[in-house]
């Protein structure tokens, strides 16, 4: 079995590869090559798990620069916790004892958006399915809304309050990964992908 990459380790990874995503290079690791595809076959072992909104324009992988088997990701629109969510990062911790969790929203979100338009009265949601992702952003974002326009300042404190209120879910709220960060094995970390520069910021847990 393959050892796990300590948690401060595959951080340290994670923030040099999204600084070459910044300049726009790309690691020779990063590329799929028939090898690695081969390889991975009989197993994996990723370094950590990312759970991320499901929007195009975040994929994990490209944004820190990983290759194939190097991250298990979950993406779910507005990174938020749900049953199946937490299930998959249990999987991932139990089964390959990866050792961080990275929880990472981003800029000019739409769930986010939607659930600031919510709270201020705004048009229903479309779906019973769409609406439970928007209760479950609500508590974490409620008290940021102000009486008049929602601006960018707003927005983004939105999505902190978001990744940390997700992020504390994965912490207290399974038994698995409460005990695996007890005895030191685990990680959960807060993290925001910037639109505009492509900088990932790690500012809750780390």
């Amino acid at each position: 079995m393959t050892t796990p990459v300590p948690c401060h380790e595959a951080l340290a990874r994670l923030r040099e590869g999204n600084d070459r995503f910044v300049r726009n290079v790309r690691s020779v690791q990063a590329f799929a090559t028939q090898a690695q595809r081969g390889a991975l076959v009989a197993g994996q072992a990723p370094f950590a798990i990312v759970l991320s909104c499901s929007d195009s324009r975040v994929p994990a992988e490209i944004v820190f620069d990983c290759g194939l088997g190097d991250l298990f990701v979950v993406r779910v629109a507005g990174n938020v916790v749900a049953p199946s969510i937490v299930g998959s990062v249990e999987f991932a911790a139990a089964t390959f004892g990866t050792e961080l969790v990275v929880v990472m929203g981003h800029t000019h979100c739409g769930a986010i958006a939607a659930t600031l338009d919510a709270l201020r009265g705004g048009a229903q949601s479309p779906s019973e399915n769409i609406r439970d992702i928007v209760e479950r952003i609500k508590p974490s974002v409620a008290e940021i809304v102000r009486d008049g326009e929602v601006d960018d300042a707003t927005s983004r404190a939105a999505t902190r309050a978001n990744v940390r209120a997700s992020a504390n879910h994965l912490r207290h709220g399974s038994r698995i990964l409460e005990q695996r960060i007890a005895d030191r094995h685990l990680l959960v970390v807060g993290a925001e992908y910037d639109l505009e520069t492509g900088q990932v910021s790690f500012f809750d847990g780390v």
